[in-house]
């Protein structure tokens, strides 16, 4: 298996959801840094825009084949991940950071029987699909005694919000799964991130018609994120006002956070295709 760092064969990431957002801006400020790039998201067009976006920041005026990756895949196609995984694994070495970001964000409206099936995609793209994105790498990494996996996850896992029911159970189940894998790989070298973003302005939060307080420009928010990454931090809030913010509404009595939410705007519902 190839470890080396070297100048020939720099630090590897992979980053899931890579196509826009968070994982587009995670992917150009690993590129700064000179890392290798494995970019994975479901839309190949804008997978690409992302790839020469990256090797923009990097000083080159094409994609280089060798130092950025794509994988243009649905996650949820978790046989087909497993391969793509492990010919990475054969091809380049196991990545030193992992990052399972991919993730979507429809409000929903429970009462409404459609609207079951849109809270099981929810879930399954933001719990499963981000454990699966994981889970070819955990061995490796183990077997190499270092790396780095993380799990971008959010605010909105610490209460439950109106009209979030299905987002807010995605996150929180994602924080409590990464909590577990980091203490069962406690002294195996390998560190599990979590990662809780705030407001970020992405296209998940365009819709949002309520306010997003501190809210970040993703460049800014990638920027902080790998300092967290690369300090190996076990549970990361960005931004810290938001720490703050997080930390209030978990430890709030029920008593007073029901009627302090049950008044305020809901996450619009997924649009009819």
């Amino acid at each position: 298996m190839n470890t080396r760092t070297d100048a020939a064969h720099p630090p590897t990431a992979l980053i899931t959801g890579a196509s826009s957002g968070i994982g587009a801006a995670l992917a150009q400020a690993y590129a700064v840094q000179g890392w290798r790039l494995v970019l994975v998201g479901r839309r190949a067009d804008a997978l690409g825009a992302t790839a020469k976006a990256c090797a923009q920041a990097q000083g080159l005026q094409t994609v280089d084949p060798m130092r950025i990756r794509l994988i243009p895949l649905d996650l949820l196609q978790t046989e087909a991940w497993r391969e793509q995984a492990g010919a990475l694994v054969q091809a380049w070495g196991c990545p030193q950071v992992v990052i399972a970001n991919a993730g979507i964000s429809h409000g929903v409206d429970l009462a409404r029987a459609e609207d079951l099936a849109v809270a099981r995609e929810v879930m399954d793209s933001n719990w499963l699909a981000a454990l699966a994105t994981l889970a070819p790498f955990i061995t490796p990494m183990r077997a190499r005694g270092n790396g780095t996996l993380v799990g971008v996850a959010s605010v909105a896992g610490v209460r439950g919000l109106p009209g979030h029911a299905a987002y807010c159970a995605s996150k929180a189940a994602l924080i409590h799964a990464l909590e577990s894998l980091r203490v069962e790989l406690r002294d195996s070298g390998v560190r599990v991130v979590t990662i809780s973003p705030g407001y970020v302005a992405t296209p998940l939060t365009a819709d949002n018609p309520f306010p997003m307080p501190f809210l970040l420009q993703p460049d800014a928010f990638a920027r902080r994120a790998l300092r967290a990454i690369d300090a190996g931090r076990a549970y990361a809030t960005i931004p810290w006002p938001m720490a703050v913010v997080s930390k209030l509404l978990h430890v709030l009595p029920r008593a007073w956070y029901d009627p302090l939410m049950a008044g305020q705007r809901r996450k619009p519902r997924k649009p009819k295709s």
